[in-house]
């Protein structure tokens, strides 16, 4: 027994469909072809000595005879392993039936899809096929259906979520995708500033310029500040590469089954952050983002990687968005929040200004950090316990710390609180989270 339902691995196990079933777009053996060439290359990425040793005894005529065997071979494979994989949509749930020898036969309950995000990687996109993934209560990785045709694909996303909010399945096909309101998008020249600005890029910059210097004046070797030099230069560079690409034409609508993100030069992903699921809030700030007033929101989804709202934006841009992911609150300015009293710097020298809490109606607000700034937001409906801690240290100085635990397994501190004042916070925070979560909205699509 799973979280998404029942799975058998009985060799020959039948099952009998009690709908129709649907196969996958005809492109995907193509796809799963490779599987057997992945795990030779795998081998010899592992032990490159012992497969360089083979290939040199390996003769023309045997390699020959390995490719004729191996690609047909491969091509099997993907082939079988396409036609013994179906899928139907019954009711209250999704099947996914897999297996040659092995069936398995996953049963995903449509009450317990948290989000359904199509992606498209770059040859999926020349091809005209996507790839469906789905996030699953109590699952540790996502289920997925690929590749389907990138109209199918959408469809039957729009269908899976018309389900599960309760439309009958003779007119859960006829909803169609619910529309979308565009709330923001981001520009790629803004996206690039904000790169060239962000601290760890700087900082690896910084680093690849001041090491080897040191490195020469200690060996005297080229080759050693060459292979210390241009590692460090080239990490800075693709790590800002990859966020560009992976987040170019970031854009954020509204519809009725969630905030839909869609991003990606190279591979394009349409993503949904659910209704009701979202645990915690981060409105992220770097030092050189301040001047342009620029901020970052973070999230933490509550079984689901969704991490990005928004990759950049202006901060009054940024906290209409988050106003519609939580909806009511309204983000404390930084003049509301209460730091901790003076004599917290002694246990935090100068640091301790960055530190500040607000408590509203709707959630619990907590900042850290002087340069990089953070400001996590906590509806009181997510709030699963509240713990107070004090150290050695921290009790001489009658300072404490409040940690407001979330149903994502994360935790928001509220630091070098007065010892007083944190154990006020922490009854009157458990009473906030207890009548929070009953007043809370269903988490519901659609809802």
């Amino acid at each position: 027994m799973t979280a998404q339902g029942v799975e058998d691995d009985v060799p020959g196990a039948a099952v009998r469909p009690a709908v129709a079933e649907r196969r996958l777009h005809p492109v995907t053996p193509f796809r799963r072809a490779w599987a057997p060439v992945a795990v030779l290359v795998g081998w010899a990425v592992h032990d490159p000595n012992q497969a360089q040793e083979q290939l040199t005894r390996l003769t023309t005529t045997t390699l020959l005879i390995a490719l004729a065997v191996l690609v047909p071979a491969s091509a099997a494979y993907g082939f079988l392993s396409w036609w013994f994989t179906h899928f139907a949509v019954t009711d209250g749930e999704l099947r996914i039936r897999t297996g040659l020898l092995f069936r398995r036969t996953a049963h995903i309950r449509l009450e317990r899809i948290q989000a359904i995000d199509v992606t498209q990687p770059l040859l999926a996109r020349m091809a005209g096929v996507a790839k469906l993934r789905l996030d699953v209560v109590g699952a540790e990785k996502k289920d997925e259906l690929a590749f389907l045709g990138e109209d199918e694909a959408r469809a039957l996303r729009a269908e899976l979520l018309a389900r599960a909010a309760g439309f009958a399945p003779e007119t859960a096909r006829e909803v169609g995708e619910a529309p979308a309101r565009e709330l923001l998008r981001v520009p790629a020249r803004e996206l690039v500033i904000a790169l060239v600005l962000t601290g760890s890029a700087w900082g690896a910059v910084a680093a690849a310029l001041v090491v080897p210097p040191v490195l020469w004046l200690v060996t005297h070797s080229v080759v050693t500040v060459l292979a210390t030099g241009l590692p460090l230069l080239g990490a800075a560079g693709a790590r800002s590469a990859g966020r560009f690409v992976g987040e170019y034409d970031w854009t954020v609508a509204e519809s009725p089954d969630g905030l839909r993100i869609d991003r990606g030069l190279l591979d394009r992903t349409h993503e949904t952050v659910p209704p009701g699921r979202v645990q915690t809030v981060r409105i992220v700030q770097p030092l050189l983002w301040r001047r342009r007033d620029w901020v970052r929101v973070e999230l933490d989804v509550a079984g689901s990687a969704n991490s990005v709202l928004v990759p950049v934006a202006p901060r009054a841009v940024a906290e209409a968005v988050v106003a519609r992911v939580l909806p009511g609150v309204t983000v404390p300015a930084a003049a509301s929040l209460a730091r901790p009293p003076r004599r917290a710097g002694r246990c935090v020298p100068l640091w301790w200004r960055g530190y500040g809490i607000a408590v509203t109606d709707a959630v619990f607000a907590s900042r850290h950090g002087l340069l990089h700034r953070r400001l996590a937001l906590v509806p009181h409906a997510k709030v699963q316990s509240v713990r107070l801690t004090q150290g050695p240290w921290q009790r001489l100085w009658r300072l404490a710390a409040v940690h407001v635990d979330t149903g994502a397994d994360k935790t928001v501190t509220a630091r070098l609180r007065d010892a007083q004042e944190a154990a006020e916070l922490l009854h009157a925070q458990a009473e906030r989270s207890r009548t929070g979560r009953r007043d809370a909205r269903p988490d519901r699509w659609m809802a």
